[in-house]
């Protein structure tokens, strides 16, 4: 049976809404609201299937009349902006998933409600850009995306900052955990006897299990010493590729050949990633964007900064997650 997240302290029932709540993070923290015990709304763009927990209010993000509408009545105690947009051919799709979707928010929340008590918005290690290896990014380095996603994620974090409304900023390093699609490629290929690298293998970067992530972004939206600041959320030690696929493998119990694709590889189908989108237009996860990151040699942060202002403390490390996961995807039907 998986085991619920723990919070630092039972808080009283609000009205809540939320974006992005059928995402892999997002479901994951309105089963946690909702176990609290509020009132949680999810925000459901047109055509997209209906909650299977709590409620939900029909918006596209780009009609703020609608978004206005939505806050004038619900008039919620906190808000977390957790929906994105992770694949797109060119830098305006992006902003359009990530800046635009920001901007309507605060904006229909600075017109209806700027009582509001927290808007906790959801954005990306990638906003800073990669780290040095032995030198994990801290939230007084300087924000240097690469590629069109970090660029967006920090720009929408930029409109965070000029709001008039008390706001909170979390930044994920890599989520893994019960539900993840990506990581679940890794799991798949150790159950075939393969341990894939995509030229990453001695790399570096930060992961965090999913409970972790959750409980830190429901600590952070009701500390008063996280207001009008932003967080990375990380497991204290950073690891490589190679460390925590050798977990996986071991997890899984297969015995499995390594293989290396190298970089050139990498390169070579971040370009027919583009092309297949140029054909069929559909967005691919990998291309030449995706490449660049894969490149870098390390992507690691530091929680020091949430652990200092409100005791954030990662229960859960990759050993534990890893089997968690594992044993989630497999009793239920994933592989």
């Amino acid at each position: 049976m998986e085991r619920p997240p723990r919070y630092k302290e039972e808080v009283m029932a609000e009205t809540i809404l939320i974006t992005g709540a059928s995402g892999f993070i997002g479901r994951r923290l309105r089963r946690a609201l909702l176990e609290q015990g509020h009132d949680v709304v999810a925000i459901r763009r047109p055509g997209s299937p209906p909650a299977d927990e709590g409620r939900t209010a029909e918006s596209s993000y780009d009609d703020l009349g609608r978004l206005k509408a939505i806050v004038r009545e619900e008039k919620p105690d906190r808000v977390f902006h957790v929906a994105g947009v992770t694949k797109g051919r060119t830098y305006d799709d992006f902003a359009r998933g990530n800046v635009l979707p920001t901007q309507n928010l605060i904006a229909a929340l600075e017109a209806e409600h700027a009582e509001v008590g927290r808007f906790v918005h959801v954005s990306s290690l990638a906003a800073y850009g990669p780290a040095r290896p032995g030198k994990p990014l801290c939230e007084d380095d300087p924000r240097k995306p690469i590629e069109h996603y970090g660029v967006s994620k920090l720009e929408a974090e930029q409109v965070v900052e000029d709001a008039k409304v008390p706001w909170t900023i979390v930044r994920p390093s890599g989520v893994y955990g019960p539900g993840d699609v990506d990581y679940l490629e890794l799991f798949k290929a150790a159950r075939k006897r393969v341990n894939l690298f995509m030229g990453n293998k001695k790399r570096w970067f930060s992961a965090i299990y999913v409970d972790d992530l959750i409980r830190g972004i429901l600590d952070s939206s009701t500390s008063e010493n996280a207001v009008g600041k932003g967080y990375f959320f990380a497991d204290d030690e950073p690891t490589t590729w190679e460390r925590f696929q050798a977990k996986i493998v071991e997890t899984v119990g297969k015995r499995a050949v390594t293989v290396d694709i190298g970089d050139r590889i990498v390169g070579v189908a971040g370009v027919f990633g583009e092309l297949a989108t140029r054909f069929d237009g559909k967005p691919r996860l990998f291309n030449r964007q995706k490449a660049r990151m894969n490149y870098q040699d390390a992507w690691t942060c530091s929680a020091a900064r949430a652990r200092e202002d409100f005791d954030f403390q990662c229960e859960v490390g990759h050993a534990e997650g890893i089997r968690r996961t594992h044993e989630w995807y497999r009793d239920n039907g994933w592989y």
